[in-house]
């Protein structure tokens, strides 16, 4: 086990370089003009949109500034926002923000879990059934809704009318744990519908597989009961799918939650952030905030092939 998880860190080496490439460069192909944002817009004069740019270093050759930004990103220094220069630093504001957005995904992910794998486990238990019938509805209907308008309702139902929950903001966990709580519920649910419905769906696809298979009907035969064997046989084997969704549902989880975030007014989070930045344009901070959410897909797909060798020992050695 340790051989694969010493392998799978190896091969992040180049991935995280050519990653990291990938954005910087991809960054300055953004439209728009820093230098001529900050100095005033349309109505800054050329001499100052210059000196602006002079200040900032943009006119110095591309692989000089690329070769900068990568030794100061490697130890994680991203330098400061455009906007507020004598502000945090970027790194400070992503330590600080990520936390609200990481819990939001994350709480996201567990109503994905809690609502996809039952559903999946019934659906397959009687294929065609009324329970499967109505699943493949529900499911259908989870993946075809966005999850801004699955957020707006929720605030129109939950909040508005029967003020359950707050509509907007965010409470840090340190001041309330319950006033932290319902503050995710809604931004969570919003974002965790569209994959508690993905989950669904595989979870049913693998568990009806691996529910055909001879071992599984081998132990049918002899007696033992259709739940057991679902949760000591057939549930291992489907597991392995619905661990991949899982990790590719989380990476969708952060994307989406830059348009959460601003629809429930969490001023604290990265998605507010990056909404900020991509206005201005604040090129810095679009780097940081892009490079930050591709560097956790990778270590989330690292550990979901980790993941495969707990389930799969085959794996282990492959």
């Amino acid at each position: 086990m340790l051989g694969l998880i010493a392998r799978r860190l190896v091969s992040l080496i180049p991935i995280l370089f050519l990653v990291s490439t990938a954005v910087f460069f991809l960054i300055e192909l953004v439209p728009g003009d820093a230098a001529t944002t900050l100095a005033g817009g349309a109505d800054a004069t050329p001499e100052r949109i210059a000196e602006v740019r002079e200040e900032l270093g943009l006119g110095r050759p591309l692989l000089e500034r690329y070769t900068d930004w990568l030794g100061d990103a490697v130890q994680l220094d991203f330098g400061t926002s455009l906007l507020d220069p004598s502000g945090p630093t970027i790194s400070e504001e992503l330590g600080n923000r990520l936390p609200v957005t990481f819990s939001i995904a994350i709480a996201g992910l567990l109503v994905s879990v809690l609502l996809g794998v039952p559903l999946g486990l019934l659906s397959a238990i009687r294929p065609g059934g009324l329970i499967d019938r109505a699943s493949v509805t529900a499911t259908s209907l989870g993946l075809a809704v966005p999850s801004f308008v699955v957020g707006l309702f929720l605030i129109t139902f939950f909040a508005i009318d029967r003020d359950w929950f707050p509509a907007v903001g965010y409470t840090p966990f340190g001041e309330d744990p319950l006033e932290w709580l319902r503050s995710i519920t809604l931004p969570a649910i919003a974002i965790g519908l569209f994959a508690a419905a993905s989950v669904a769906r595989q979870v049913r696809a693998a568990t009806i597989d691996a529910l055909q298979s001879n071992y599984v009907r081998t132990a049918l035969s002899v007696g033992t009961g259709t739940g057991r064997t679902v949760a000591k046989y057939a549930l291992k084997n489907a597991a392995i799918p619905a661990v991949t969704v899982l990790g590719l549902q989380l990476s969708a989880l952060l994307g989406g939650l830059v348009i959460i975030e601003r629809i429930f007014q969490i001023h604290g989070g990265i998605g507010t952030y990056m909404f900020r930045a991509l206005s201005a344009p604040d090129v810095p901070v679009i780097q940081a905030v892009t490079l930050t959410f591709v560097v956790t897909h990778v270590l989330i797909n690292l550990a979901v092939d980790i993941s495969y060798g707990f389930l799969n020992p085959r794996v282990r050695v492959s």
